[in-house]
């Protein structure tokens, strides 16, 4: 996945968490625990997560999965935003010139209007 993530957004762009691989932290949404409805305990310890992605100072945080995605996004509410989260397939589509404009929800305002084609401008 990092190898396509830096030939998306360039590696120039690309800030990897410490710790990485196999050695990172869950996001601590997955396994049911997003729609268990403990969100006060989902959320606290997803706290780890969010101090991780804190720590990078990066403007977005891509996610693989619609789990981690929602628990990233709603940890980014929780700490005022400090992220964007974005799922892969969105900066794929993006990357593709092909993302739609009610695909953009989760982008920030620096890509909000990244390759969106306009029909009334096509000749």
């Amino acid at each position: 996945m990092r190898y396509i993530v830096k030939k998306v957004v360039g590696e120039e762009n690309f800030i990897d968490m410490t710790p990485n691989k196999s050695n990172n932290f869950c996001c601590g949404g997955g396994g049911g625990f997003l729609q268990s409805g403990f969100q006060e305990q989902r959320r606290a310890y997803g706290q780890t997560k969010a101090n991780q992605i804190l720590a990078t100072k990066a403007s977005y945080c891509i996610t693989p999965c619609h789990n981690c995605h929602a628990q990233v996004h709603d940890m980014s509410t929780v700490n005022d935003h400090a992220w964007e989260t974005v799922h892969l397939w969105t900066l794929l589509n993006l990357s593709l010139g092909i993302l739609g404009p009610n695909e953009r929800a989760y982008l920030g305002e620096d890509l909000k209007e990244v390759d969106v084609f306009h029909p009334e401008s096509a000749s």
